[in-house]
């Protein structure tokens, strides 16, 4: 007992994120399993090994650097809750760094992490319960909102409204550091518009990183909070 009171926060959020991250991965996996072991039907391990050398290059990449690139912004608890609950990029993320601006800490304190933690989990929560509610509702009438002529346009920009509602917030408060970036990211569109995402969110990666890198070693970034 002496052992566990002398650990940290940081102690606690490690040992408990390892944890609910492993029994997440055995849930996910017993589904499949269990279904395997209830028809007595299983796929051969050459086709499981073919699938996963198909994916491994580009999602386990992406895996690593979400990791990498989510975790300072985030917090290890909030990166932990994240990564199990999932949609981080349009929802998680601007939850956290939302609340964390409103609270004025940052996230690699112990402030931060506490609220960035409580800001992912509450979106959690909050989006379970309209997404069940949501389905509830709209289920008998979902096909009829998707097959109209006239609102069919509309849901294919659901998600282009969404990432561009988010980030131009943080588009014009940080606009220095924003500006390279997009204009890589227009560039690569214009002479790649068929990319795959994984493959533009690395190239944004590394254009933000180099571009507010160099802004930074020229002196361009002394007044940038």
């Amino acid at each position: 007992m002496a052992k566990n009171k002398n650990k940290t926060y940081f102690d606690r959020v490690h040992s408990w994120g390892r944890i609910s991250t492993i029994t997440a991965l055995c849930a996910l996996l017993m589904f499949p399993i269990g279904i395997c072991l209830y028809l007595n039907v299983f796929p051969p391990i050459n086709g499981i090994l073919a699938g996963l050398l198909k994916l491994i290059p580009t999602y386990w990449t992406v895996a690593v650097v979400e990791v990498i690139v989510y975790t300072p912004m985030l917090g290890a608890g909030g990166t932990y809750l994240s990564f199990v609950t999932g949609n981080i990029a349009n929802l998680k993320l601007p939850c956290a760094i939302n609340a964390m601006e409103g609270a004025n800490v940052k996230a690699n304190s112990e402030e931060g992490e506490v609220v960035s933690t409580i800001a992912i989990a509450t979106s959690s929560i909050v989006t379970t319960i309209i997404l069940a509610i949501g389905v509830i509702i709209f289920a008998p009438f979902l096909q009829a909102f998707t097959d109209n002529a006239l609102l069919k346009p509309a849901f294919a920009q659901v998600l282009p409204a969404l990432f561009g509602a988010l980030g131009a917030g943080y588009f014009i408060k940080h606009w220095r550091i924003s500006f390279f970036p997009i204009i890589v990211m227009i560039i690569v569109l214009i002479f790649s518009g068929s990319m795959g995402a994984s493959t533009l969110l690395f190239v944004g990666i590394v254009a933000s990183v180099g571009g507010a890198l160099f802004m930074y070693k020229k002196g361009m970034l002394d007044r940038v909070k």
